[in-house]
């Protein structure tokens, strides 16, 4: 161990220019910083805990017996470069003047020559009151001090004053002295040769303990510098022209040396990684160590990850070695992503547990491999295609500053790990009188255990199954899907068919839905509060009159209902008050025992990512129609900008996140079988299908009153809807004749109108209106062309469409 320890400092000093060191803890600190190097850098090279290396500066503690050698070797080797004026000569006066030399550096005494006895105060080193100060510090005088302090000076003998010295703890003055080589001296400080503990009798004190961390303001912006952040959530480690390490954040401390074992021991010492929890009651999330393609070549790592068993066996023996030098462990395979980590009570440091990618291994692997680090292979991809690790650096910090969470393994779990991010289910207490922790749900938090009720279980679920095979009805909220109607004749005669496209649909509803957190309980005959309870309620609605331009409002194929069905809270509500169905005539309800608006956060940490990148885009609130579409139309043109093209990248990805978490409340997972889907998934918290059933009911609804709106004020409907995009009949290839205004030329709110916020409408294409209606007399959905025609209305390049658009099938935003 000490061979290694020794070796650690060598290429720690061997990195130093310059330096020097004195046994005094003040000194330690000047000299320390005389060289360039911090704390985290020592603690590094002597593999413990950054609090150890504080303590030792400050002088609340001292290096262990096993630790002291390779900590004077470090003090030795910064000394010898930067020798000083006043070592020699303060050793030689000490041999040929002791009594001068050293008493006059021990303790405080006032002018009369006598040891100043003031108010005690906790000595330095044990602890214990002291009425005596050595430079001011309280401290205890040789064996009087019940801990290890560092070696004894010399027995002093018969003390004479020195006139020119002060007494009180002062700026360095001259020292008057019979030897002329004495050189300047500081006020009261030990002096001595140096300093090498010696074991002793007596306990060492403890390591003083770091204070709790504060919250931090979470970065601004993905950039590396953003202001003084204490709390990083990634670092991407590269090396510099000349060899030496270097980060992409300027603070962040470095490995001492280029070996496995140098970067296992900077991992493991505290480094200022975390992602700091979203809630009070929620937890923090590890940081991340991005690894570039330069540092993996300079730690002998090889460039592209082994595909044989034998060769993954082999680095995994390699890491897990070096790693087990200092203390660490890895995760029990290893891959584009993994984790190191130091347990509690383990030899080396504090616990501890960095997640590591290596970016030039990402997308390579195994099936499991490249499914753990699917998300943030996307993330660490370039404008030009190639995987950078500085790249994915720079886009997790912009990431977590936005949502406040790391990427998970896919879109639909990271929602989830964002819900319960920023609403925690579990809060953690400590019992007063056992010190032990245990952990409970918070009230209205989503319970475990199968709560399906047979109507909204979900696809797959055997309640589903059943009621099925029996010809019963089961819930079906639903986004609209292929509904058309035939022009009208002056809308035949139109040139265009106008696609506009809601934008981020699903969060314009669900930041106030007021969902169903608890149990579905059977009601019969309830009695209708106002839509303030969630749940489904059975209703028939085949004799309410709707418009007959527009789809049906509670349907997902936009036909009117042929019988009675099951229908969720915002639907029913909708049908009350837009169309005057009679809630009295409502037989059963299965009705939530908690009902809250769920995704109020979740939906407020996602909705800010959102439009902050999109400004960045130079979407914004507030523009014209006109603006937004020449802004829209050139939004994806990030050339060489990192900013805009890490915009473009997390927009994309947001918008699939909330759509992944949709659909995660009524999981399929085909990948399993039956009875582990139902153990697995179908018992956990994050599968409620009605919850899922109401987000998707609210969004449609919204749809729909927008359409109506719009209908009433301008007389146009649509004669295509799938998903969240709409065809209308235009003259021109633009959507701006279809949009009601005020007579100031205002939007109208809650009818169509342009903008990238949250339900607000984009121009998607302008289709020639004799394509879609060969498309209708095909019996083909006219708005499967929406990725066939420009927005002016000219065909484009079939490879092209596929590479810009989105199957229209799943929806777009």
């Amino acid at each position: 161990m000490s061979e290694e320890l020794f070796h650690s400092v060598d290429a720690l000093i061997a990195a130093v220019a310059s330096g020097t060191v004195l046994p005094a803890p003040a000194e330690r600190v000047r000299l320390r910083q005389a060289a360039g190097l911090t704390v985290a850098q020592i603690a590094a090279a002597l593999r413990v805990d950054p609090v150890l290396v504080q303590g030792w500066e400050d002088g609340s503690a001292v290096p262990s017996a096993g630790i002291a050698p390779a900590y004077a070797r470090l003090l030795e080797g910064l000394a010898e470069r930067f020798p000083t004026a006043a070592a020699a000569p303060v050793q030689s006066a000490a041999a040929s003047a002791p009594a001068v030399g050293e008493v006059a550096l021990v303790a405080d005494r006032g002018p009369d020559g006598e040891i100043l006895m003031l108010e005690p105060q906790p000595c330095r080193w044990c602890g214990l009151p002291t009425p005596i100060r050595v430079g001011g510090v309280a401290q205890h005088l040789g064996d009087f001090c019940r801990t290890q302090q560092p070696a004894a000076a010399p027995t002093p003998l018969p003390f004479t004053p020195l006139p020119s010295v002060s007494v009180p703890v002062a700026p360095p003055v001259p020292a008057v002295a019979p030897a002329a080589a004495v050189a300047p001296v500081a006020a009261p400080v030990r002096a001595a040769a140096p300093w090498t503990p010696t074991p002793g009798p007596g306990r060492r004190p403890a390591p003083a303990r770091p204070a709790n961390r504060p919250t931090a303001p979470r970065p601004t912006s993905g950039s590396g510098q953003a202001g003084a952040a204490r709390w990083w959530p990634a670092v991407a480690l590269d090396v510099a022209a000349d060899g030496g390490w270097k980060p992409d954040i300027e603070k962040m401390p470095v490995p001492a040396g280029p070996k496995l074992g140098d970067w296992f021991a900077w991992l493991g010492t505290g480094l200022p990684l975390r992602i700091e929890r979203a809630h009070p009651s929620g937890r923090g999330g590890d940081g991340m160590v991005v690894l570039t393609a330069a540092a993996l070549k300079q730690l002998g790592l090889p460039a592209d990850l082994p595909t044989t068993d034998k060769a993954l066996t082999a680095l995994q023996s390699k890491l897990a070695k070096a790693a087990g030098g200092v203390g660490m462990e890895i995760s029990d395979q290893v891959g584009p992503t993994f984790h190191a980590f130091r347990r509690k009570g383990s030899a080396g440091g504090p616990r501890t547990s960095v997640r590591i990618s290596v970016a030039p291994w990402l997308g390579q692997g195994d099936a499991r491999q490249q499914a753990t680090s699917a998300l943030i292979t996307p993330l660490a991809t370039a404008p030009d295609g190639t995987v950078d690790g500085l790249t994915l650096a720079r886009r997790i910090r912009a990431f977590t500053a936005d949502l406040g969470v790391a990427p998970g393994a896919s879109t639909a779990s990271t929602a989830m790990l964002l819900l319960d991010a920023v609403r925690p289910r579990v809060e953690w207490t400590k019992d007063e009188t056992t010190g032990e922790w245990s952990s409970h749900l918070r009230e209205g938090a989503l319970p475990v255990g199968d709560l399906c009720v047979a109507p909204a279980a979900g696809a797959r679920h055997p309640l589903t199954r059943e009621l099925l095979s029996r010809k019963e009805t089961v819930c079906e909220e639903e986004d609209y899907k292929w509904w058309a109607r035939i022009p009208s004749q002056a809308e035949a005669a139109c040139p265009y068919a106008v696609a506009v496209d809601v934008c981020a649909s699903y969060l314009s509803v669900t930041e106030s839905l007021r969902l169903p957190a608890g149990e579905l309980v059977h009601v019969k005959n309830p009695a209708w509060d106002g839509g303030k309870v969630a749940g489904l309620w059975w209703c028939d609605f085949t004799t309410t009159t709707v418009d007959d331009l527009l789809p049906h409002p509670a349907t997902f194929h936009g036909l009117p209902p042929t019988g009675p069905g099951w229908y969720a809270t915002p639907t029913v509500a909708y049908m009350i008050s837009a169309y005057g169905f009679d809630p009295a005539t409502i037989t059963d309800g299965l009705l939530s025992t908690h009902t809250v608006p769920l995704l109020k956060e979740w939906t407020g940490r996602l909705r800010g990512g959102y439009k902050r990148t999109y400004g960045v885009l130079g979407l914004v609130d507030g523009q014209s129609p006109a603006e937004f579409l020449a802004a829209y139309a050139v939004h994806k043109d990030t050339g060489t900008d990192p900013d805009r093209g890490d915009a473009l990248v997390l927009s994309s990805l947001y918008k699939n996140i909330y759509k992944g978490g949709i659909g995660k409340w009524s999981d399929s997972a085909r990948h399993l079988d039956d009875a582990t889907w139902l153990e697995k998934v179908a018992a956990s918290w994050q599968y409620r299908p009605e919850i899922r059933f109401h987000i998707i009911a609210a969004a449609r609804i919204a749809a729909h009153r927008r359409m109506r709106k719009t209908l009433q004020l301008t007389g146009r409907a649509p004669i295509a809807v799938n998903v969240d995009s709409y065809l209308y009949a235009a003259a021109q290839p633009s959507p701006l004749e279809l949009l009601p205004v005020k007579d100031d030329g205002s939007p109208v709110p809650g009818a169509l109108r342009l903008g990238i916020a949250p339900g607000s409408h984009k121009h998607e294409a302008s289709i020639p209106m004799a394509a879609v209606i060969e498309a209708l007399e095909r019996r083909e959905h006219p708005s499967k062309l929406t990725h066939a025609f420009t927005t002016d209305g000219e065909p484009v390049d079939q490879d092209q469409a596929v590479a810009d658009g989105t199957d229209v099938e799943e929806g777009r935003d």
